[in-house]
Parts: C-alpha cells; structure tokens; sequence
C-alpha cells in the first residue's frame, strides 16, 4: 500500500481537494492519500468545501492537520502545491511540487478552475504510478 501526502501550509484548500481526488480515483487497494500542513488553518476554506460538492465531494467534516513527523514517516511521495519556500520538506521522502494558485478567497468560477486542475493532476499521477482504480459498471467518478 502506498501513501501520498498532498501537503501545504495551511491545508486548508488545494492539499485537501487533492487527497480527495486522489483517494476518489485511485484504487484503495494499492494506494491512498492523506494531507496536512505546516501551519494548518481552523478548517477548509468555504469556497472549497462549495467547489467540491459540486463534484460530488463532501469535505464538510474534514479538519486541516498538521504535518508531523509521524504522518511524513507513513508517505511513500509528498506532493507540495506550489507554496515557494514555505513548502513543506521530508528529507529522505520522493517530491512533486504542483504549481497551484491558492483558492483561499477567490469567486467561486476560480475555484472550480483550480478543483479542475488539481484533479487532472492527480489522474494523472494515479494513471502514471499505476494506482488507478478499476472502472466500474456503473462508470465511477473516473
């Protein structure tokens, strides 16, 4: 089983929409995601929690959580969002870094923008590691 960790600092916006994407697209048998950062916020940003409904995802009772050495310990890859020089760092563990505009703030039309994009980031980390869930009769979220 492998582990991503989508990290940030406030964890509060695109590390979230990440993990969910990922964890909706991947295959939980092979691997999953979890996301935190380094100064977490009191709670994803609202305008995120309306882009994500809107896709079918639910972040309502997701808490931002800090980035700690027991959390990095289970990663197999970090995957940092675009936030420069603040950007978390794992010596030891394999990085990405998205260059990713922060939702934090910004009208609703920009966020759904962002969500898209985040979320074919992370189709296509899944579908290039191989973590890609199975399709389903029903045609899944993929």
């Amino acid at each position: 089983m492998k582990t991503v960790l989508f990290a940030c600092v406030h964890n509060a916006g695109r590390s979230q929409m990440a993990a969910a994407w990922f964890n909706a697209l991947s295959d939980p048998f092979k691997a999953r995601a979890i996301s935190a950062g380094t100064q977490p916020g009191p709670r994803v940003h609202p305008e995120v929690l309306t882009a994500m409904a809107e896709a079918g995802i639910d972040l309502s009772a997701v808490t931002p959580q800090r980035l700690t050495d027991e959390l990095a310990s289970q990663a197999t890859l970090l995957v940092t969002m675009g936030c420069g020089e603040v950007c978390p760092v794992v010596p030891g563990l394999r990085r990405e870094d998205w260059p990713l505009e922060d939702p934090r703030g910004k009208p609703v039309e920009r966020v759904r923008e962002i969500r898209n994009e985040v979320r074919a980031r992370v189709a296509e980390l899944v579908s290039r590691e191989g973590w890609a869930a199975a399709p389903t009769s029903e045609g899944g979220r993929g």
